[in-house]
């Protein structure tokens, strides 16, 4: 049984879902005026691997994602940049898009756009006037009345007469006199000038941001549905909002389990424009790989806080370079298979295989606890190497070795990163990195940019050098292979490279 920790009911419940295999989830999107800054890009690839890990377990997930595109942060940047709020958001929704694919998001099921989606949220602000929850303006702004739902709060944990307290000031400074309550909030803003606007009952207007989502959550779930997701920033009053509108109106459950993603400090403190410490993902992505990134935000369970820091950022680098070189160096053993006398016992390899699946799918069930199962991961990818080490394996060896290589694979991808793909990026034609190139020509003069030639080079000027005892060149071309990972083995067959690991 798969356990989460429940917003709402502030402790782990089991995961139980309206229909058996099937999992209905909404997570929040971005507000399109800007690209999106590092602490997103936590949210999204947090359950971006939350929901990688319940298809791997064999759920059917919708996993449904909004994006608003309309909203004061996009007619604000349209103003400033003398473009309409249309042209604003299509550009940040485009980026977007390519940012999460830059970092092996997946795309979700359905994407809807908030703009798309008027009619129905104008049905729903009906609904709740109809229904006594929400009131109209003489301006033709529409309100939800925060005290006509009895729960308001139990998703935050905040009581309704302390907030009642903190707002107390406000209508006699003369900033809430538009509301009966302070604590009421817009469902319906009247249109302004210059500003995008829909026709409805009560005039030519706009959504509020809390509304959009319930609406779209209804359309393409269904209520009440499984989870709803986003960072712990949204929990109030978004989320909470979202709850109270969408209850109130239906008169059944929004969604059975809440889940939120802990938030991104960089170097140790929040991270703020006031600070100087606010980043763009793409800008990230400038000096940091993808798949680095990734390996960074694992690290780190999903709903506690992450520092990111430069220190941080290298200590995942080497991380991840310790899974890469273990499938690498696996990849070398198998394609190299020549022995005839097994050295490996399968049964052993079988146990451990079977072992590594077990326990990770024991600490992902504990409310994908990725740090701990990450620490698995390493105490097997240290196994596998162990075991075939300065070894020639026979065929039924391969199938084994095969076997540990083809698991880390599996696993990595359910983090969400491609290792095939990353040692793809990173290693020329048969498996030697593109950084051979430069070595063969430094000492082999070697003047092509195949990573293999390379090497026949660079064995070839080392067989000269040796005959000729020019020892400079014959140790540069060893240590320069073994900085790549490789050592060169004289046999009476000639020299051989093999993958170090």
């Amino acid at each position: 049984m798969i356990r989460i920790y429940d917003t709402r009911m502030h402790k782990k419940v089991d995961l139980v879902t309206l229909e058996h295999g099937k999992v209905k989830m909404y997570v929040c999107g971005p507000t399109v005026y800007n690209y999106i800054h590092i602490g997103n890009a936590r949210t999204f690839m947090s359950f971006d691997m939350i929901r990688r890990y319940l298809e791997w377990r064999k759920f059917d997930v919708i996993f449904v994602q909004n994006v608003t595109d309309v909203d004061d942060k996009i007619i604000n940047k349209a103003n400033e940049e003398g473009r309409t709020a249309a042209e604003v958001a299509e550009q940040y929704t485009a980026a977007f898009i390519e940012d999460m694919h830059a970092v092996n998001v997946k795309d979700p099921t359905v994407r809807p756009n908030a703009t798309e989606e008027i009619d129905t949220m104008i049905a729903l602000v009906q609904k709740l006037i109809d229904t006594e929850h929400a009131y109209t303006t003489e301006d033709g702004d529409v309100y939800f009345s925060v005290r006509s739902f009895h729960s308001y709060g139990s998703l935050s944990g905040r009581n309704i007469d302390e907030m009642e307290a903190g707002h107390r000031d406000l209508r006699t400074e003369g900033i809430e006199d538009r509301k009966n309550d302070p604590l009421d909030f817009a469902l319906w803003k009247a249109a302004k000038p210059g500003e995008p606007a829909w026709e409805s009952p009560w005039g030519m207007g706009r959504p509020g941001w809390h509304i959009e989502c319930s609406c779209m959550s209804k359309k393409y779930l269904g209520l009440p549905f499984d989870i709803h997701g986003g960072g712990a920033d949204l929990i109030f009053p978004h989320h909470e909002n979202e709850r109270a509108q969408s209850e109130a109106a239906e008169g059944v459950t929004f969604a059975n389990h809440w889940m939120h993603g802990g938030m991104l400090q960089i170097n140790g403190e929040k991270m703020s424009k006031s600070l100087n410490n606010f980043f763009l993902l793409r800008d990230i992505l400038e000096t940091v790989d993808p798949a680095v990134l990734r390996f960074l935000m694992l690290q780190t369970h999903y709903r506690s806080p992450l520092d990111f820091s430069d220190e941080r950022v290298d200590e995942a680098g080497v991380g991840l370079e310790r899974v890469l070189n273990a499938v690498k160096s696996l990849d070398w053993a198998i394609d190299n298979a020549q022995g005839t006398d097994s050295v490996l016992d399968a049964a052993q390899v079988n146990e451990l295989v079977r072992e590594m699946r077990m326990n990770y799918i024991v600490s992902m069930d504990d409310d994908f606890n990725s740090p701990k199962a990450l620490g698995q991961l390493f105490d097997f990818v240290a196994s596998a190497n162990s075991l075939v080490a300065g070894k020639s394996l026979s065929a039924d060896d391969a199938q084994a070795a095969r076997q540990m290589r083809d698991l880390i694979v599996e696993l990595m991808g359910v983090f969400g990163i491609d290792v095939e793909a990353t040692l793809a990026a990173a290693q020329g034609d048969d498996g030697y990195p593109v950084e051979v190139v430069a070595l063969a020509q430094e000492l082999a003069g070697y003047a092509g940019d195949s990573p293999a030639e390379a090497v026949e080079a660079l064995l070839d000027a080392r067989a000269a050098a040796r005959k000729e005892k020019n020892w400079a060149v014959a140790d540069g071309v060893r240590d320069g292979m073994a900085a790549l990972g490789f050592t060169i083995k004289d046999t009476p067959q000639g020299a051989q490279v093999e993958f170090a690991g």
